[in-house]
């Protein structure tokens, strides 16, 4: 039985399984947006997430702690670098991840998992504004009111 069970254990031993998240991670804060599938996607976001929140606060004991877990010194520097100074005043949710489809080999789901404050196309992109009953009755309540300056300089 497997009670009390959560994480993924993605078919591989305790030592495969930490160096294949490690890997993805320095890939993740390297390159800003990775590839991969659904369920690496998934523990992903569990294991790098919680090293984002770390190198919000720069000290000498969050750079070794990191470290134990990266072994990778371009990716600590980049990680307490550039994205502690986006993500200082973010309070948590560091990753996206977006779906693709299926992957034709084997059927497999396959996303990108990004890091949200480096997606220039999704910051640039106005919220579309909610949609509520409310809202629209006020919207149409409006567009007659706009209408209405514009037919008066047509005449």
């Amino acid at each position: 039985m497997r009670h009390n069970k959560k994480f993924n254990h993605l078919g591989r031993t305790a030592d495969h399984r930490q160096a294949m998240l490690a890997n993805l991670a320095i890939s993740l804060i390297m390159h800003k947006r990775i590839t991969t599938t659904l369920a690496k996607a998934k523990a992903l976001k569990k294991y790098a997430e919680p090293l984002i929140t770390r190198c919000k606060d720069d000290s000498t004991n969050s750079r070794r702690v990191v470290f134990s877990y990266l072994q990778n010194k371009e990716a600590l520097k980049e990680l307490f670098g550039p994205v502690a100074e986006k993500v200082g005043d973010r309070p948590g949710g560091y990753t996206r991840i977006i779906k693709l489809g299926n992957r034709l080999g084997d059927g497999a789901q396959i996303c990108f998992i990004e890091l949200v404050d480096f997606d220039e196309n999704m910051a640039k992109t106005p919220k579309a504004a909610k949609r509520t009953r409310r809202s629209r009755k006020s919207a149409a309540a409006a567009a007659p009111a706009a209408e209405t300056p514009a037919e008066e300089k047509a005449e």
